[in-house]
């Protein structure tokens, strides 16, 4: 059987392989939460090895007792900025367990905006990004959805939520100054989107000021994608029940 690479050994808490030199100073953990740090203070770009060591006060070569690339590094990353998933409310159904497991993934994201710039390059294999899928997958129970079909439902809602948020990751958050960018931007967008030439969007120029392209994207828009999403899948579960 293969040998785990380095970096899940110590995560999974299993004993890695043994290398010459003096006893490690510092845990895993401990590269999670600096790398973490830099990266909430200044993107994804803020973090390298030589950074990451400097903020733990030793030299970069000492980080690759830990880890052996920078790939690694966000696996660490990953973890810790995720943390544990959401304990899913049980008494009710599937669509209020898999929502409350999309909230919580999309709050994550939100706190932590740099998750998206990281390559996707393979499936999770570390112990808290499995018990994130493990509870998407348990979203599910009680319906007839067979395995496969749980794990493409649960892999439609993620492709979901990471779209929408990376859609909204580089809005204005301060209320004034969204206020006054959709005001600039409706006044632009009335100029320009003529009835004739683009009707569609016209119309949507007439809907009341909360509404349209002055709604709330980031919460309105966000809910109503995902109850479409949600829908859909309520539909292949009533065709496996009739």
């Amino acid at each position: 059987m293969e040998e785990l690479p380095r970096v899940l050994q110590q995560l999974w808490g299993f004993e890695g392989r043994s290398r010459p030199g003096p006893k490690p100073a510092f845990h895993i953990s401990d590269i999670a939460r600096a790398a973490v740090k830099l990266a909430d203070a200044g993107g994804l770009a803020a973090v390298s090895m030589s950074k990451v060591a400097a903020e733990l006060g030793f030299t970069t070569m000492s980080l690759y007792r830990y880890v052996d690339a920078k790939d690694d590094l966000y696996v660490v990353m990953l973890e810790h900025a995720f943390g544990e998933p959401p304990t899913l409310p049980q008494d009710h159904g599937w669509r209020a367990r898999i929502t409350a497991w999309a909230e919580a993934f999309r709050d994550g994201l939100r706190r932590h905006p740099w998750i998206l710039q990281i390559p996707v390059q393979e499936p999770p294999l570390s112990p808290k990004q499995l018990a994130w899928m493990e509870a998407g997958l348990q979203a599910f129970d009680g319906t007839p959805l067979t395995p496969q079909d749980r794990l493409s439902a649960m892999l439609l809602v993620n492709i979901y939520i990471r779209g929408a948020t990376q859609l909204t990751a580089n809005m204005l958050t301060d209320p004034d100054a969204v206020q006054e960018a959709d005001r600039l931007y409706t006044q632009r967008l009335t100029m320009l989107a003529t009835t004739d030439r683009f009707p569609g969007i016209a119309a949507t120029l007439e809907l009341p000021p909360d509404e349209g392209f002055g709604g709330d994207f980031d919460t309105t828009e966000f809910g109503f994608g995902l109850d479409t999403v949600l829908d859909g899948i309520q539909s292949r579960i009533d065709r496996l029940r009739s």
